[in-house]
């Protein structure tokens, strides 16, 4: 189970994607970024060593917002051979520094992403400590070699196909939302 602590981090999150993200060949955006955190959830590492979030931010810098899935891990060292996935490094109110990565390339996520889409572990609240998230709806399939992520959302009504996971996010407007942020390939 994940301790969700209730301290700082310096930078922020919002702060290393704000730099992060127009560098990758997904981004969307002109370059200038106002983000916002929008949704999201957690998975629990089983050896508690690395810390999994994945986010839903917004950004509102353009004529379109644009909702964004940034799945983060971070961990008290580096990941060997990940130095092409760092994100950045910030230091944590409680845990010190922190080493934050895109988590397609962390094979803790990719194996707990699996996870989630064979149905064998529960997706988790943001910000609540061993908490499971009932908002995150998953088209369960036990045999789910792979799963990729969705980068650049779309907002749908749908449920969930055999293989997707979806999860709500909240618009600037206010509205919320529903999509597919990952499906197993």
């Amino acid at each position: 189970m994940a301790i969700v602590h209730d301290t700082t981090l310096v930078p922020s999150k919002l702060e290393l994607l704000t730099e992060w993200l127009p560098r990758q060949p997904w981004y969307v955006g002109s370059g200038t970024l106002d983000l916002a955190r929008a949704g999201g959830f957690r998975l629990d590492d089983p050896a508690g060593e690395v810390g999994i979030e994945v986010m839903v931010v917004t950004d509102i810098a353009g004529s379109e917002v644009v909702s964004y899935l940034v799945p983060l891990t971070y961990r008290g060292a580096p990941l060997p051979g990940g130095e092409a996935a760092l994100v950045g490094t910030s230091e944590h109110g409680v845990l010190g520094k922190r080493f934050f990565y895109d988590a397609p390339a962390d094979p803790v996520f990719r194996a707990e992403l699996r996870a989630l889409v064979r149905g064998q572990t529960q997706a988790q609240a943001q910000r609540e400590s061993d908490t499971p998230d009932p908002t995150v709806l998953v088209g369960a399939v036990p045999d789910a070699a792979d799963v990729e992520v969705v980068r650049v959302l779309v907002a749908s009504d749908a449920v969930p196909a055999p293989g997707e996971v979806a999860v709500p996010w909240q618009l600037p407007d206010g509205h919320r939302v529903r999509g597919v942020v990952a499906r197993a390939s």
